[in-house]
């Protein structure tokens, strides 16, 4: 195996260090910044989130970094903990595809808590999240079968997202502390050590998985801050015998996905962004349905739909089928194909769908139900062959009237092919942010992450956002 991994992604960080991101990268990172910070004030008062700030809250230690909705400093590991916490506790978090990670939710909240505490300026910040994320994901394709179009971590029980996103995360917070490239391969070599997640809790239950941003964040914070006081790691971290690679992929690995055209092709800019907060495979349903919806169909005219979508996502949206027509809980209707075909013909917030469409009585409302119950799952040989780039679907309604609709969908809103302009953005941002801060405080905080990214302003004022009192007494004590 090529002995140069570690050393090249090190050296390609130090270089934007010096030399900046290109204007494009730059902006998509300003964008990323923006959604994370709107979805961890989203995140606040769930019960994990409040979990994970009592439990920084306890940590002590120095004061140099925030935590949303907490109003003391606390050290910025742990800041990065509690809020990489919050930034992935929705599943409404960007994804990269095909490799389906979720890179801004460890990188994000690790660079900004540093920035914190050293006092950096808006566009270093911009660059340490930027290449943070561009190493998240050329980690995540190193692990990406190309053949059966899959992940290699995922096929060992691992979640990618956080193992990639501890180096990444790593990365940005080396460049906040201004290392050159030979601190910087002793932070990725440190960081290789720290990286973990189990991806059990998909499959059999469990909050954890809430937790392992968070944790990927934490551990880039700290082994930035171990490099700082002297601790180093091996120069072949990544590719070596005994390194991350063999470790985690057992020599699966595509060395060309991490270090072709590193620097000078950027994967950030085609990074999804998700409009709706529920599972990515549901959003062309919700698109496709809101369709039928502008067709002048309502819900009383549906005898029969079937929802075509690519077959391997079927197992995670639409079996058992029963389950998914009739879910339970907010979080359940999230993972279920019918239950996003309802949220499209029955109308949503912000963008088509918002937090507010995917409650437990929405779970469970009669109309809805009704709907789901017509909605059959199946997969389809057309959105098989766009499969794993997009997450298509085709959808077929049948009215009393005997007509047969078909909204074909076949690339997703937020990437690419069909991106969020800014102005949706500040629609997801600000109806996010409104869970947890008052208007006038979320026009302030998306000023300041817009014009001049100031993270000393915008961390007072996440400081404010509304918490429990309990909370906020334990912090302060």
């Amino acid at each position: 195996m090529s002995a140069d991994v570690t050393r090249r992604i090190a050296s390609f960080a130090h270089e934007v260090r010096v030399g900046g991101a290109p204007d494009d990268v730059r902006r998509s990172a300003r964008q990323r910044i923006i959604d994370i910070v709107g979805l961890q004030l989203a995140a606040l008062r769930l019960p994990t989130s409040q979990a994970a700030l009592r439990f920084v809250a306890e940590q002590g230690g120095a004061a140099q970094a925030s935590v949303v909705g907490a109003p003391a400093r606390v050290p910025a590991a742990w800041a990065a903990f509690a809020n990489g916490v919050l930034a992935h506790s929705l599943d409404y978090d960007d994804t990269h595809l095909p490799s389906v990670l979720h890179p801004s939710a460890g990188v994000v909240p690790a660079a900004l808590a540093v920035a914190e505490s050293v006092g950096a300026e808006g566009d270093a910040v911009l660059d340490a999240v930027a290449a943070g994320i561009e190493v998240t994901v050329r980690l995540g394709m190193a692990g990406y079968d190309r053949e059966s179009n899959n992940s290699i971590y995922f096929e060992h029980g691992q979640h990618a997202t956080s193992i990639c996103g501890t180096i990444g995360a790593a990365v940005a917070a080396g460049m906040l502390h201004g290392f050159d490239a030979d601190r910087l391969t002793d932070v990725i070599g440190v960081a290789a050590s720290m990286a973990s997640g189990v991806i059990e809790a998909n499959r059999t239950g469990g909050t954890v998985k809430r937790m392992h941003c968070g944790w990927a964040a934490h551990a880039g914070a700290t082994a930035a801050e171990l490099v700082r006081h002297g601790f180093t790691g091996p120069p072949t971290a990544l590719e070596g015998r005994f390194g991350l690679f063999e470790g985690f992929l057992h020599g699966r690995v595509d060395l060309a996905a991490v270090t072709d055209g590193l620097g000078e092709e950027w994967a950030v800019p085609g990074i999804f962004f998700k409009p709706y907060p529920a599972n990515h495979f549901t959003h062309t349903a919700v698109d496709a349905a809101r369709r039928v919806r502008e067709r002048g169909i309502r819900p009383s005219d549906v005898t029969a739909v079937t929802l075509e979508v690519a077959t391997p996502t079927v197992r995670t949206i639409g079996e058992p089928l029963a389950v998914k027509q009739s879910p339970e809980t907010g979080y359940q209707a999230q993972f279920s194909g019918p239950f996003a075909v309802t949220v499209g013909v029955f109308g949503g917030e912000g963008l088509g769908a918002g937090l507010g469409d995917y409650t437990d009585e929405l779970a469970q409302d009669a109309e809805r139900r009704a709907l789901m119950a017509k909605v059959e799952v199946v997969g389809s040989p057309e959105c098989d062959a766009i499969y794993p780039f997009q997450f298509p679907c085709v959808l077929r309604v049948t009215t009393a009237a005997g007509d047969t609709v078909v909204e074909k969908v076949l690339v997703n809103r937020g990437g690419p092919a069909d991106p969020l302009s800014d102005d949706e953005l500040a629609v997801k941002f600000s109806t996010n942010a409104q869970r947890a801060l008052a208007p006038e405080a979320v026009a302030t905080l998306l000023s300041t992450l817009s014009d001049r990214l100031d993270v000393v302003a915008a961390s007072g004022v996440l400081r404010t956002a509304a918490s429990s009192p309990a909370l906020a007494t334990a912090v302060a004590g």
